[in-house]
């Protein structure tokens, strides 16, 4: 399972820190950081999700308010 973080879309609520760890806060940008993921575009980042995490990594998703986190399983399918 991979997640897909549009960094542009990001409004910085900052409720995907609180539902995934992996998720950072980055105040001075008021934006939110995936440390590790890999920049595939100009700030859309992706990152696998290890199979432990996979249940936060779906939550972060579905409470992002405007939809800058996507999750797709290992055969390119989006799931949220």
């Amino acid at each position: 399972m991979k997640v897909e973080f549009d960094r542009e879309t990001c409004i910085g609520m900052f409720q995907c820190v609180d539902e995934w760890d992996t998720f950072e806060k980055n105040l001075d940008d008021g934006k939110a950081d995936l440390p590790g993921a890999e920049e595939v575009e100009e700030d859309v980042f992706v990152l696998e999700v290890p199979e432990d995490e996979e249940f936060d990594a779906k939550f972060s998703a579905r409470v992002c308010p405007v939809d800058a986190i996507r999750i797709y399983d290992d055969d390119g399918e989006q799931l949220i």
